[in-house]
């Protein structure tokens, strides 16, 4: 049975999509008026862990992305730098794919809507809003009378007196201090579309743009509907924009509730703060890419539950880095070891095996349980290669099995998906590295640092100790 923790109900729940086995989820995407960082990369790395599980679980996942492209944040920024709003939209959005494909995100997504293509069902919403007594016209904008729906803070759980401090949207002539934008009036230089709505048996034109919460109400009810499995994003989200979300659709649909489960991940932290453009202390992707593998980010952010924060240091990444390569050489220990033709399957590993299906499908249904099941797998890995040291042979039939199995559950973590443990050790670097392992054993570190040396100058291969024991691997 795989459980969820939901924020709505504050509590874990089981899995039950609104559909038999079809799943349809919604997470938060980008506003693309800069570079992806890595507090972004946290949060789409965890929901597609998460989409992964479910697939792999027999679910049909339909999981959309939207793309912010008309928002003040990108209107300010294209005045800054004197380019048209749309034409610096679509430079990062193109920019925040390939960020996307390089850390392994963007074949999991199945779409990735823009806002501005669902003016006509951001319409529509607006309409319902209007005729259903929740929105009202000030100055040309139209705004969310928060006062109408009763709910409004079941998803953040504030109280009522808490919402008088938040002047989100300050305007003259609001009703409520907290109402938020639906439509914005238009204003010049920026991108506006006229839009014809009723108002008290009236016909209006109504020029400008949409609010930033509407966007994705709208989006989500054009493709899936009035309601739908699973909206995710970071927890930094909660209040205003999924608490303004559940405001709008709930009372546009008539539906409760309108998502079934809503899922938030941690945030990235650096230096005790969270990482983010506006406070400008963050590390691009694609600047950490150049100098760490991917993988190794995905295997950081997988060894920490999806739910908790990452306080983000560079030792972390080289943390990971190193627990990725013992990982790939452990696998290439025992991926490598002589096979010999036979039906009997090799007890120990089916052991092996069976303990970490087990145990993995466990974690990974308790609330995408990551940094359990990761440790799980990289403990398979690791008896694997110590089978693999202390036998001469196996069966071909167990060690492909076992081979095929770990592979994939790493690809459910979107890692160990390169061909590095296929690499073979000759006997002299094979010899050699047991050698400098029982020298570093016996202490005697600068006889073992000239075998390192020799590794490296002769055979091109790299050796580290880290806590998991020695690594190695080839230059470039």
């Amino acid at each position: 049975m795989l459980s969820v923790y939901n924020t709505l109900s504050r509590s874990k729940e089981e899995f039950k999509p609104l559909s038999g086995k079809e799943v349809k989820m919604f997470v938060c995407g980008q506003t693309v008026y800069d570079d992806a960082h890595l507090g972004h990369a946290k949060n789409y790395i965890n929901f597609d862990v998460i989409a992964r599980w479910l697939r792999r679980s027999g679910y049909s996942l339909k999981y959309i992305q939207n793309i912010t492209d008309i928002d003040d944040k990108i209107i300010k920024r294209a005045a800054e730098d004197g380019v048209d709003p749309i034409a610096l939209a679509r430079r990062y959005e193109s920019r925040f794919m390939e960020d996307m494909e390089a850390i392994g995100v963007k074949a999991g997504v199945d779409s990735y809507p823009r806002s501005h293509d669902f003016i006509g069902a951001i319409k529509e919403q607006l309409q319902m809003l209007l005729d259903n007594g929740y929105a009202y016209v000030l100055d040309g904008d139209i705004y969310y009378d928060v006062s109408k729906f009763k709910d409004y803070t079941k998803l953040s759980g504030m109280r009522v007196e808490e919402l008088e401090k938040h002047r989100i949207e300050p305007k003259e002539g609001k009703r409520n201090s907290y109402d938020f934008v639906l439509w914005k009036g238009s204003k010049p230089g920026e991108p506006s579309w006229k839009i014809g709505l009723r108002l008290d048996g009236s016909e209006m034109d109504i020029e400008g743009r949409p609010g930033w919460h509407i966007e994705d109400t709208a989006i989500t009810y054009a493709i899936f509907g009035r309601q739908y499995d699973i909206h995710g994003g970071a927890i930094e989200l909660i209040f205003p924009h999924h608490t303004n979300e559940i405001a709008q659709a709930e009372a546009a649909f008539k539906v409760s509730p309108f998502v079934r489960y809503w899922m938030h991940s941690g945030i990235m932290l650096i230096k005790g703060e969270k990482m983010s453009k506006s406070l400008k202390n963050f590390i691009r992707i694609r600047d950490l890419l150049k100098e760490y593998d991917a993988e190794a980010l995905r295997m950081l952010i997988c060894s920490t539950h999806y739910r908790k924060d990452i306080a983000y240091t560079d030792q972390l990444m080289k943390d990971a880095s190193s627990r990725l390569r013992h990982a790939y050489s452990s696998l290439g220990i025992f991926f490598n070891m002589e096979a010999e033709e036979s039906k009997e399957s090799c007890a120990e590993v089916d052991a092996i095996m069976d303990g970490l299906r087990k145990g993995f499908a466990e974690a990974m249904d308790d609330d995408f349980n990551t940094p359990l099941s990761l440790s799980l797998l990289m403990s398979a890995i690791e008896k694997l290669r110590i089978y693999a040291e202390s036998y001469p042979k196996i069966s071909s039939k167990s060690k492909e099995s076992a081979v095929s199995e770990v592979l994939s559950l790493c690809g459910i973590f979107g890692i160990m998906q390169k061909d590095a443990y296929k690499e073979r050790l000759s006997a002299d670097e094979a010899r050699l590295i047991k050698e400098r392992e029982s020298l570093r054993r016996e202490k005697k570190f600068a006889e073992s640092d000239v075998i390192r040396e020799r590794l490296a100058s002769e055979f091109g291969i790299i050796t580290e100790d880290s806590e998991f024991g020695t690594i190695w691997y080839r230059k470039g």
